[in-house]
């Protein structure tokens, strides 16, 4: 198992997430988003806003993207 937090992983905190796959924290990441978004957390809202940006620019949120499943890749085993 491997662990990312929610800021890795462009979100607002250190809650962390254990996951095999970068597939599976990515959902943890993004049910952890639903979640704040639900809270109206300003902090987590003010990363999804920013969140929002990266993704008008497909190309730039899929290097984005591909940036953070090879970070999760290069990380030792929790």
């Amino acid at each position: 198992m491997k662990k990312m937090t929610c800021r890795q992983l462009g979100g607002a905190c250190d809650q962390e997430f254990l996951a095999d796959s970068f597939d599976e924290i990515a959902d943890m990441s993004r049910r952890h988003g639903v979640a704040m978004f639900q809270d109206r957390d300003a902090a987590h809202l003010q990363a999804m806003n920013e969140m929002q940006a990266l993704m008008k620019d497909p190309q730039a949120m899929k290097v984005w993207f591909e940036g953070k499943r090879r970070e999760f890749e290069s990380l030792p085993e929790a």
